[in-house]
């Protein structure tokens, strides 16, 4: 699987874990450069709290455009630190 936005791979791997129809990435398959850190958090019931990164290429920032769980609950301890994305971010094989 890859993920592109604004014409740049932010991340590939053979080994993304689907959860709700998204991809989620292991942390060293996607290229932190071209993640921030955003102050966004948001909450799943069952997951836990999701922090969120900035995708930005070329001069060009996507707002929250990618998240993780950095402590998830018990029920997704599989995709701990795992990225997923959203929001344009073109997430195909």
């Amino acid at each position: 699987m890859k993920a592109i936005w604004n014409g740049s791979l932010i991340a590939e791997s053979d080994h993304t874990i689907v959860v709700e129809n998204n991809h989620y990435f292991p942390p060293a398959a996607v290229k932190k450069e071209f993640l921030t850190t955003s102050a966004t958090h948001s909450i799943c019931p069952w997951k836990g709290e999701a922090s969120y990164f900035n995708v930005e290429v070329g001069g060009k920032v996507n707002k929250d455009a990618a998240w993780y769980y950095p402590t998830p609950k018990d029920a997704a301890k599989n995709i701990e630190n795992y990225i997923a994305f959203w929001k344009g971010v073109q997430v195909s094989q």
